[in-house]
This record gives C-alpha cells, structure tokens and sequence, in this order.
C-alpha cells in the first residue's frame, strides 16, 4: 500500500530552487533512505515533504490525499511526524515531559505507547525524570523518535537521526528504526552515512544537484558499481 506518494517536487527557500523533478515514494511498513553528497537537496525534499518549503511545481499525496498545499500542522494531525537533526528535544524538560508533549494532539490514555517506548528505549526509562539536556548525543536522539514515536503516526520522517553519535550508537539507533518500522509505520531517512543507511533500506533514492539520479532497493544500489564508486568509497 502506497503510503506517500510524492511526485516532480521542485522547490527551495524564496525564489531559489533546490530539488528539481525530485520524487520520493514510501508504502506502509518501508523504510526509504535518501542518500546523496553535501549539497544535493536531501534534506529539502524531506522539508518539501512535510511542507516546510516553497513548492513551485508537484505533487504530494498521502493515504492517498493530496497534502500538496496542506499546511504542517494539519500534516501531523493527518499522521505525519518528522525528527529534525538539531533542536529537537526541549532540553529544559525531563525525559518524561518531553514524550507528554509529544502526546498533546491524543484525548486518549497514552500510558500503553509510553511503555512501549520506554521497552524500545530502555535508557529513556531510566532517565524518565532526567533534565533532558543533560542526556548524550544518542540518548537525545532516542528521545526525539520516541516523542515523534507518540503521536501514533503513521509516516516519520527522519533527518539525519545518527549525526554525531559513536558507531556503536549508530548501529543501536538503525535496529530500533528497523523495530518502528516492523510496527507498520512508513519512515523516511535522510542519511550522510550513505552505506550503513541503505543496507536497512526497502528502497533507496540517491540525489544528485536536486535530482534523482539512482532509485532502487537497497541492496541494488549498494551492488550498483557506479554508487559504490561515487557514493560508498568504490
């Protein structure tokens, strides 16, 4: 089932264009990873998905809606979530308010998908009453998917999720977004750590100067000898 479907997006920041003709697809319970070089509009089309952007031409559609002129806000009501890669917890608040905040939007008991988060994320439960500036790099990040993780959605998006952290963080943090993902929930990364990103793709999207330049599975495009060469280090 096709989850977000978003197709020929060519948008930026005022006038100046960034992503050209730029599509990204993503079905329920896929993990797509869009990978490129410094520079090649990933982080914008992810922006463009969730409406943060200008768009001058495309389109977007989830649960097959068209969201194109939808404003963020009613994006995340409709089940979106996105995880920035910097400010993205409030560090002046525990651990525990931090996912209470996370839950505004629900009139429900949300007692249950706090468990399962502190389950998903051991530390977190741990440091529940834990000013959360004073967590480490990896156990912020846990923090921000665990606060996306709560609204219930049904699509994340995820920019730049392990930026900063130890290999061994890294690792820790793609098996838990592989955990999400087996939930049922679409996710879409946006990735500098090209090679370990799509080794837990569903499918891949390499950008190059706003452009698609390779689609494919993940295990296609780390086979793909010209990726290897101009993306993975050959």
């Amino acid at each position: 089932m096709t989850l977000l479907s978003a197709k020929n997006l060519t948008g930026g920041y005022g006038n100046t264009k960034i992503i050209f003709n730029c599509s990204i697809k993503v079905d329920k319970g896929q993990i797509a990873v869009v990978v490129g070089p410094n520079g090649a509009g990933k982080s914008t089309a992810m922006k463009a998905i969730f409406g943060l952007i200008n768009l001058f031409d495309g389109s977007i559609y989830f649960k097959g809606e068209d969201i194109t002129s939808m404003p963020p806000e009613k994006r995340v009501i409709c089940g979106m979530a996105m995880v920035p890669q910097v400010k993205n917890i409030f560090p002046s608040l525990t651990v525990q308010e931090n996912l209470e905040i996370g839950a505004y939007l629900r009139n429900d008991d949300y007692t249950d998908s706090l468990n399962e988060i502190f389950d998903l994320f051991p530390i977190l439960k741990q440091k529940r009453k834990q000013i959360a500036g004073e967590l480490s790099g990896g156990q912020r990040q846990q923090l921000a998917l665990g606060r996306a993780i709560i609204t219930q959605p049904k699509l994340l998006l995820l920019d730049e999720p392990t930026a900063g952290v130890s290999p061994k963080v890294m690792d820790d943090l793609f098996k838990q977004i592989i955990e999400i993902r087996d939930k049922g929930i679409g996710i879409i990364i946006v990735e500098q750590n090209a090679r370990k990103a799509l080794e837990v793709a569903d499918i891949g999207y390499v950008l190059v100067n706003g452009r698609n330049k390779y689609t494919g599975s993940g295990n296609d495009l780390l086979n793909n000898p010209e990726v290897r060469i101009a993306f993975l280090g050959g």
